[in-house]
């Protein structure tokens, strides 16, 4: 079993695998020179060669315990139809939502356009040999949320624009989970050894919904994973104190923490299931002690407890290389 599923299924403390999301990605300089090269992002995750490249690019250089299949969450509207594209500056533009043709698209053509992706995830496993490999999807909120918003929530959002067709919200979501627990099982197919659920827009549910579009689509994941026997780390960004209520009801194999989430209280509320994450991705910005410290203070309270290192967020492209460097070998350093 790999590092991490053995972490998150056997709750084993004495291990402490590390991984950095978005560690594939723009602050690598190779990364950057694909990516010159390589202007239509779509086209480049469905890219098998070039996805697996980028994907084992951290790997090559740091000591970690895991890669990160190079993917988008965006994947699931695409293969169902959505146009998507990501424009520099703007970051990703959705096409106007055909919901005919979406409901109307059916699991064979979806795997058709994504064969790609699960070719590269076969050609990772085979490079990367004992070390875990990891799938994703985006929940069934998040991705909703892109489809119908048609771009990022950062500064341009109405919830009530966004859920004022009950129907059509409703049929998309279903439509959503669906395919996303196929996403999911064809990734492990290929060779992911467990999946991570991003609902990186959670936290803009306000509480008395969060339920209906955060809980349940994720916990109808999770359920359908654990009948395929696939571990799943879940990770509702922003929910704040209803982390523990997620926990409560969703019950992931691991639930990923955001920057605003006292580590301490997680430990303390999250009845023994598995931590990922935490620290904020600022602090790879700072200077060697404050990373240091910081690092060492995630390393000291979760040292009984089932965790994986991570951040609270995706790695920012101003970090350097050798600061991933520097606070791996603190993890790995660490007293057992």
């Amino acid at each position: 079993m790999d590092k991490i599923s053995k972490c998150i299924i056997d709750k084993d403390s004495s291990l402490m695998p590390i991984w950095f999301m978005r560690q594939a990605g723009r602050y690598l300089p190779e990364f950057r020179e694909i990516r010159k090269n390589n202007q239509n992002f779509i086209k480049l995750c469905l890219n098998t060669e070039l996805a697996k490249k980028i994907t084992i690019q951290p790997i090559t250089r740091f000591d970690l315990d895991a890669a990160i299949i190079f993917s988008d969450i965006l994947m699931i509207p695409y293969g169902l139809g959505q146009n998507v594209e990501f424009k520099k500056g703007e970051g990703p533009i959705l096409g106007n939502l055909n919901l005919e043709k979406i409901l109307s698209c059916e699991p064979i053509d979806f795997i058709k356009t994504m064969k790609p992706v699960y070719d590269s995830i076969k050609l990772v496993k085979n490079a990367i040999k004992d070390k875990s490999c990891i799938g994703f999807t985006g929940a069934p909120w998040t991705l909703l949320l892109y489809m119908l918003n048609k771009k990022s929530p950062k500064k341009d959002f109405d919830l009530n624009i966004i859920l004022k067709d009950k129907p059509l919200v409703s049929k998309l979501l279903k439509k959503i989970e669906s395919t996303a627990c196929l996403h999911m099982e064809k990734q492990v197919e290929a060779g992911a050894d467990l999946i991570q659920i991003f609902d990186s827009w959670a936290g803009l549910l306000p509480s008395n919904q969060l339920q209906e579009y955060c809980f349940q689509p994720n916990l109808n994941i999770v359920n359908y994973a654990k009948s395929k026997k696939i571990p799943i780390i879940c990770f509702p960004r922003g929910i704040k104190k209803n982390y523990s209520n997620f926990c409560d009801f969703v019950k992931p194999n691991c639930i990923s923490i955001d920057y605003e989430v006292n580590p301490r209280w997680a430990i303390e509320n999250f009845k023994k299931t598995p931590i990922q994450g935490g620290l904020d991705p600022k602090i790879l910005l700072k200077d060697q002690k404050t990373i240091k410290d910081e690092v060492e203070n995630y390393i000291n309270i979760f040292s009984n407890y089932p965790y994986i290192f991570n951040l609270g967020h995706g790695v920012l492209p101003e970090t350097k290389p050798d600061t991933i460097k520097f606070v791996t070998e603190l993890v790995k350093e660490r007293k057992k």
